[in-house]
């Protein structure tokens, strides 16, 4: 009786730890932002699935670094603001990213940087044509 309590929780235990790794584990996150179509988020969990999610530019209102306090520490993460379909001026949802890897806030400025250059870009070319 001992041996089959024991092989099922070991059955159990991989049965976990296997679902685990194929939808919590995150080993890489990565952003690709292009101006003229729009911003692809991409989630690679351990067990090799990979997740992506797309918003178009014309969702897109702002991406900002914006912070949070968690267990007395002071957390930066970088956010992208999707546009109110109703309001121009508002926000109807905050999209955060990079919430597995929790990149230093330095490495967070050279994305929010990148990501700002190429909205700038593309909120100047309506205007030049």
């Amino acid at each position: 009786q001992n041996s089959v309590v024991l092989s099922t929780a070991i059955f159990v235990t991989l049965v976990g730890l296997i679902v685990y790794l194929h939808f919590v584990k995150i080993d890489q996150e990565s952003l690709l932002v292009i101006g003229s179509l729009g911003i692809q988020v991409t989630s690679c969990y351990a067990s090799g699935k990979e997740s992506t999610t797309f918003i178009e530019m014309s969702q897109v209102k702002d991406v900002v670094i914006n912070e949070a306090i968690h267990m007395q520490k002071v957390i930066y993460y970088l956010c992208i603001l999707l546009q109110d379909p109703g309001d121009p001026q508002g926000v109807s949802e905050v999209v955060p990213l990079f919430q597995s890897s929790k990149p230093r806030l330095d490495c967070l400025i050279e994305v929010y940087r990148s990501c700002q250059e190429i909205l700038e870009q593309r909120k100047k070319a309506p205007q030049s044509s």
